[in-house]
């Protein structure tokens, strides 16, 4: 098997990055994995040290088949360098992991990102591979599908991602024509509309409303696995883009593999409806 390349994202966060690296270091299809690590320029003189910090580390990165660190001497912001990173790589390699440096995996994490883009390479109806999965109350299968795309700790091929639209006004015409708008926000549950309005705004700065949105409405599916395969630790106040401190999506890290095998190409009702009731929690205690 032609294992898929890594693209990690980091920006400020040295000691998040550290963490990053040993969990990943620690999976068993690292050493024949090319880990490609972006790390972005300050934004501000306060995070020229930090920024430093981050590519210093980047440096030293070992165990991996080869480690090749991209630095930028300007800030081109998260949602820039994930935009720009994934479109190279899928474009050079046909397909990619990819994370931020925030988010710790299992040691099976790599597996189920290659063995899922391995199986799906010729489903045109399947956009990604997802590791992450919410802290839902109720049991979920091995894998499932939901429509859409997520963002902590995914794959796609290049296939998928020309279906990604920068555009958030186009995005959010298109799901009203299409009479979307509801399904998208889990029946209300979650505000993925609102999300896509504030960027528009210049409120926030989120690619992945955008990747979630192009995919919900070219109706893609994205497979996640029953069990957590990554955790984010990101949620402690120290990020640019979310301060808050939160434990709310806190996972137990699966320690066993995610079996693939041939399952339905459709939503799966009943998972999504764990998800739905999971921000319908959220919301209750903390409303938009």
């Amino acid at each position: 098997m032609k294992y898929a390349p890594i693209a990690l994202f980091a920006y400020n966060r040295p000691f998040h990055l550290r963490r990053t690296i040993k969990a990943l270091q620690e999976n068993d299809l690292a050493t024949k994995s090319h880990l490609y690590i972006f790390c972005d320029g300050p934004g501000s003189p306060s995070d020229q040290q930090s920024v430093q910090d981050v590519k210093a580390c980047a440096r030293a990165v070992d165990r991996f088949a080869k480690v090749t660190v991209i630095e930028q001497t300007k800030n081109l912001g998260l949602a820039g360098s994930i935009i720009s990173g994934v479109g190279t790589l899928v474009s050079e390699h046909g397909r990619a992991i990819v994370l931020e440096d925030d988010l710790v995996t299992s040691r099976w994490f790599l597996r189920f990102m290659n063995d899922g883009l391995a199986f799906y390479a010729g489903e045109p109806r399947v956009a990604s591979i997802h590791g992450y999965v919410y802290p839902v109350k109720g049991e979920l299968p091995e894998t499932f599908f939901i429509r859409g795309a997520d963002c902590w700790g995914w794959a796609t091929w290049d296939r998928a991602w020309t279906y990604f639209n920068s555009d958030a006004a186009e995005l959010l015409w298109q799901l009203r024509e299409l009479q979307l708008e509801l399904p998208f926000d889990y029946n209300g549950a979650a505000p993925n509309v609102s999300m896509l309005q504030k960027f528009l705004a210049g409120q926030n700065d989120s690619w992945a409303i955008r990747w979630h949105a192009s995919a919900f409405i070219a109706n893609k599916l994205t497979l996640y696995p029953g069990r957590s395969l990554v955790h984010n630790i990101g949620f402690d106040g120290s990020g640019v883009h979310c301060k808050v401190q939160s434990n709310e999506y806190d996972v137990k890290l699966s320690s066993c593999p995610v079996k693939i095998k041939a399952i339905s190409l459709k939503e799966n009702d009943a998972s999504k409806k764990l998800f739905e009731h999971f921000f319908w929690r959220r919301r209750l205690a903390s409303p938009w």
